[in-house]
C-alpha cells in the first residue's frame, strides 16, 4: 500500500519525542520506593502510568489502526485504561507484583521505536480506515500523552516531599502583593463559536465536534480569577457551614469527607500554607484559588453571582467588539511565555493578572493558563456528536450529568492543547485538578 504524504511526519515525530522526554523527566523525579505509591486514591499507582503511556500508543496506532499484533500483549491489557473511576470501589485492585521500572521502560523503549518507525515509514493516513483517516490515530497518540502529564502533575502534588526529588535549580515562586478587590467588565450580547472547525483544526477530540454558533446574552464577568484572598473571606464567613450555598452533591461531599478548605491549602504553625509541587509556601494571597466545582459554585452563590457557561467563557475569551472571533484571547499569535502560565514553565500558579499581553479583547485576564476555568455547563455532547474511531470511549463514558466543562489551561497544560475548542471536564467534587474560576452576573 502506498504511503500517504500529506501529514507532517517530522512534526509528529518531534512532538512524540518531546512528549516522551517530558514523561521520562517526570517519572525521574519519583524516588524508587514511591514507584508503586498511589498518592490519589482514585488513580492507579505511579508505575501504572509509565506503562500506560506507551501501551496506549501501541493499542491505538499499531493495533487498532495498523492491525499489528502489538509488542507485549499482556502489558497492552494491564496498562490499557488510565481514566479515573467513579469511586474508590471501582479502582482496579492492581497486581500482586507490578512489573519493575526496568521492565516497564524496556517495553516503553520498544514501543517508542515502533511508533517512530510508523510515523516515518508506514501508512498512518489511510482514508479507507476510519482509525487512520486524516492521521486520526497519530494525532490521538500525540495529544493523549501531554494530557496524562498534567494528571501526573496532580498526583505529584499529593506525593510526599520525601518521596520525590526536588529540582536543584528551582527558582523562588513569584508571590505578589495583596490583590486588589474583584472588578468586572460588561460583555455585550453576541455570538460564540463552540467546537472545532475541520478547516482550521486538523485534529479535535470527539466532544469538540461539530462546530456551531451560540447566541450569548450580555453579561458581566470578573476581570481576574478569584484569588486565595477572596476565597479566604468566604471561608472566614463560614461558607463551608452554610448548606444553602451548596448543591446537594457538594453538601454531601463536605459533610461526609470533612472538607473545610481548599485541598491545596494546609494549616501549619497556626497559619495557612499553599501545598506547592516542591515546597510548602505561606499562602500567596494574589494567586488564584484552586478548588472543586462545588466549592467554586458555592463561592459564586455567596457573592450573589454564578459561574459562567461554556458559551459565556468563549464570548469573554475569544470574542471581540467588532464581532470577529480570535484563535486565542490575545489574537492569532501562537502561545508563548508572554501570554500566560502554561506549557510546564512553572510548577505552581503566579499572581492573577501577571500576563497583560494575554488578555482578551475585553480586557479579561488569565483566561488561558494559570489554572483551568470551571464553567456551569454540564459536560455533554454537541448535537451531531459521533465517537471517534481511534478512542471511542474517550468522551461518551462521561456524559452522565455529573461532570462539568472546564476551559482554558493550567501551568501543566501543553501549548499544543490550548486551542479554542478544547474541552476539559471533571466531576463536581473532584478537588485535585488545577482549576480556578471567576464569577458572572446577568446573561444566561
Amino acid at each position: 500500500m502506498a504511503v500517504a504524504t500529506s501529514l507532517d511526519r517530522e512534526l509528529l515525530a518531534s512532538w512524540y519525542t518531546r512528549n516522551r522526554e517530558r514523561s521520562l523527566a517526570l517519572f525521574d523525579t519519583v524516588l524508587p520506593e514511591a514507584y508503586e505509591a498511589r498518592p490519589i486514591p482514585l488513580r492507579n499507582p505511579i508505575c501504572f502510568y509509565e506503562g500506560h503511556l506507551p501501551a496506549f500508543s501501541v493499542n491505538t496506532l499499531l493495533k487498532r489502526g495498523l492491525g499489528d499484533t502489538g509488542i507485549h500483549p499482556d502489558y497492552e491489557v494491564l496498562f490499557e485504561r488510565g481514566i479515573d473511576p467513579e469511586d474508590e470501589g471501582k479502582v482496579p485492585s492492581g497486581q500482586s507484583r507490578w512489573p519493575s521500572r526496568i521492565e516497564i521502560r524496556s517495553y516503553a523503549a520498544a514501543a517508542d521505536r515502533a511508533i517512530l518507525d510508523a510515523f516515518a515509514h508506514r501508512d498512518i493516513e489511510d482514508g479507507s480506515n476510519p482509525v487512520l483517516a486524516g492521521g486520526l490515530a497519530a494525532y490521538t497518540v500525540v495529544e493523549h500523552e501531554p494530557m496524562h502529564q498534567e494528571t501526573l502533575r496532580y498526583m505529584w502534588h499529593r506525593l510526599g516531599y520525601d518521596q520525590k526529588i526536588r529540582p536543584s535549580d528551582l527558582p523562588a515562586p513569584p508571590i505578589g502583593a495583596e490583590p486588589s478587590a474583584p472588578k468586572s467588565v460588561r460583555i455585550p450580547a453576541g455570538r460564540a463559536t463552540l467546537g472545532a472547525d475541520p478547516e482550521r483544526d486538523p485534529f479535535a477530540w470527539d466532544n469538540e465536534r461539530p462546530a456551531h454558533l451560540v447566541e450569548v446574552p450580555a453579561f458581566s464577568i470578573d476581570v481576574t480569577s478569584v484569588t486565595n484572598r477572596d476565597f479566604l473571606e468566604f471561608l472566614d464567613s463560614g461558607g463551608y457551614e452554610k448548606e444553602e450555598l451548596w448543591d446537594e452533591e457538594g453538601w454531601r461531599w463536605i459533610r461526609e469527607q470533612g472538607v473545610s478548605h481548599p485541598l491545596f491549602w494546609e494549616i501549619h504553625r497556626g497559619g495557612w500554607f499553599w501545598r506547592g509541587l516542591w515546597d510548602l509556601i505561606p499562602l500567596p494571597m494574589a494567586w488564584p484559588v484552586y478548588v472543586s466545582h462545588s466549592e467554586a459554585a458555592a463561592y459564586a452563590r455567596w457573592r450573589g453571582r454564578r459561574l459562567p457557561t461554556e458559551a459565556e467563557f468563549h464570548r469573554a475569551a475569544y470574542g471581540t467588539p467588532d464581532g470577529r472571533e480570535r484563535s486565542y484571547p490575545w489574537g492569532e499569535d501562537p502561545p508563548d511565555s508572554t501570554r500566560g502560565n502554561f506549557d510546564f514553565a512553572r510548577p505552581d500558579p503566579v499572581p492573577v493578572g501577571s500576563f497583560p499581553l494575554g488578555q482578551s479583547a475585553w480586557g479579561v485576564q488569565d483566561l488561558v493558563g494559570n489554572g483551568w476555568e470551571w464553567t456551569s455547563t454540564v459536560f455533554a455532547p454537541f448535537e451531531g456528536f459521533a465517537p471517534m474511531p481511534s478512542y471511542p470511549q474517550y468522551s461518551a463514558d462521561f456524559f452522565d450529568g455529573r461532570h462539568f466543562v472546564m476551559k482554558g489551561g493550567s501551568p501543566a497544560t501543553a501549548k499544543e492543547l490550548l486551542r479554542r475548542s478544547l474541552r476539559n471536564w471533571f466531576r463536581g467534587t473532584y478537588p485535585y485538578v488545577y482549576a480556578k474560576f471567576r464569577c458572572v452576573r446577568g446573561g444566561s
